[in-house]
């Protein structure tokens, strides 16, 4: 049997590994969802992707078929020379670059042209959904669209609207940047090892322009807002940036926000028109 049609327990069983689980591994075991997902992410062939989180392959395979150049980031050794070895001859074509890096430092885009516009897949692993959605917040002006997998109850986040009990921060930072859909979900049985939750497939595609930009002043209002959900606007931003009550009430006012409600029932563009009035001299 060829490694490329090995399960993942397999296969790391066939290199004298296990899952580790400080990096967070849950290796992707469903063939037809790796497609799905690779199909999402490369809506129009040919393009060029970054995956973070390669793994034993099960993503990179079907995104070779369908993209003109995959740079497949990988931070765990064990697993970088499986690779190689699996995609000896896209590697030997320069179609496929792998990189062995930690994703949250590495430069995204060294190995593409300056004009292009990056597509992202991966399969994220939990404890490195923060950090690394934060990257594609910041990076999303590169970005031509993304594809993640993450867990069911970050995508709801991530999908969320003002008043629903899933918004938050995490929802305003995102929302600002893309428009966030959550595809389909992704039931743990697909993972080796079996994780305890589900997952869910989540799009995000860069808005142009931006709703809002991640200045000290959007960042700081949002961050306050979510801190204590049950506090209204008034106290929570009592203060901020050293503004008097009475500025705050001036700069609400001019915004057109109604500081007697509370962060969850501000829509991202709201909160973008208060730190415009707040940043003003």
């Amino acid at each position: 049997m060829s490694t490329s049609s090995m399960r993942p327990k397999e296969h790391l069983s066939a290199l004298g590994l296990r899952p580790k689980r400080h990096f967070g591994q849950n290796f992707l075991a469903d063939e037809t969802l790796a497609r799905r997902i690779a199909e999402r992410c490369t809506p129009l062939p040919q393009g060029v992707v970054l995956e973070i989180g390669a793994g034993l392959g099960a993503l990179t395979a079907p995104l070779l078929t369908r993209a003109r150049k995959v740079v497949a980031i990988e931070r765990d050794r064990d697993l970088v020379p499986a690779l190689y070895e699996r995609f000896a001859v896209e590697v030997e074509a320069g179609q496929l670059v792998i990189e062995e890096a930690d994703a949250k430092s590495l430069d995204w885009f060294a190995h593409f042209d300056a004009q292009e516009e990056v597509q992202i897949a991966g399969n994220l692993p939990y404890q490195l959904t923060g950090p690394l959605l934060e990257r594609l917040c910041m990076l999303a002006p590169r970005l031509a669209h993304v594809v993640i997998l993450v867990q069911l109850e970050v995508a709801a986040r991530l999908v969320a609207q003002s008043t629903a009990p899933a918004y938050g921060a995490l929802s305003v930072f995102v929302q600002a940047q893309f428009q966030a859909t959550r595809e389909f979900i992704v039931r743990r049985g697909a993972f080796y090892p079996q994780p305890n939750v589900d997952s869910a497939v989540v799009s995000l595609s860069p808005r142009r322009p931006p709703i809002a930009h991640e200045t000290p002043h959007f960042k700081e209002l949002v961050a306050r807002a979510f801190q204590q959900r049950r506090k209204q606007l008034r106290n929570a931003w009592r203060g901020v940036f050293g503004k008097s009550d009475a500025e705050l009430s001036e700069a609400a006012r001019a915004a057109g926000i109604d500081l007697e409600k509370r962060g969850e029932n501000l829509d991202v563009d709201q909160f973008w028109r208060m730190a415009l009035e707040l940043s003003r001299p």
